[in-house]
C-alpha cells in the first residue's frame, strides 16, 4: 500500500455516520434491506440496532466504532479484494476491520446469500 500511514490515519478519523448512508444506499439499490445491512453489521461488530443508532448519532470515528465492537471470531474468514487491497493482507488492524465491513456490505449488495456473508453462521 502506498502512503499506508496516511491511509490508515484517514480511515481512523472518518466518522461511521458519514459512511453509513452510503452503505445503506448501496445495498438498497441492489434490492437488499436496511435490516439485512444491520444484520451484517451486527454479525461483524456485535452491535444491536440501538447501539448502532447511538454510535451514528454520536458521530463516532471508525477508530471509536471498532474500539467498542466485539469483532466476530470468524471475521478472519473474510477474504478477497476490496478497494484494491486484499483484506487478509492488510497489516493495520483498524484498517483491516473497516475493510472487513466494506467487504461484507459489498457482498450483500452483490446478492450473496446471507449464510455465505455471515461465514456459515
Amino acid at each position: 500500500m502506498n502512503n499506508t500511514n496516511n491511509h490508515d490515519e484517514r480511515i481512523a478519523k472518518i466518522t461511521f455516520a458519514s459512511v453509513y448512508p452510503h452503505y445503506l444506499t448501496k445495498v438498497e439499490k441492489k434490492g437488499r434491506t436496511k435490516e439485512e445491512l444491520h444484520q451484517v453489521i451486527a454479525w461483524l461488530t456485535g452491535f444491536d440496532n440501538n447501539k448502532l443508532q447511538e454510535l451514528i448519532k454520536e458521530k463516532v470515528t471508525f477508530e471509536t466504532f471498532f474500539q467498542h465492537a466485539s469483532l466476530n471470531p470468524n471475521a478472519r474468514l473474510i477474504t478477497g479484494v476490496i478497494c484494491g487491497y486484499r483484506v487478509e493482507e492488510i497489516e493495520n488492524p483498524l484498517t483491516q476491520k473497516a475493510r472487513y465491513l466494506d467487504k461484507l456490505v459489498d457482498e450483500l449488495a452483490k446478492g450473496r446469500k446471507m449464510e455465505k456473508i455471515l461465514r456459515g453462521e
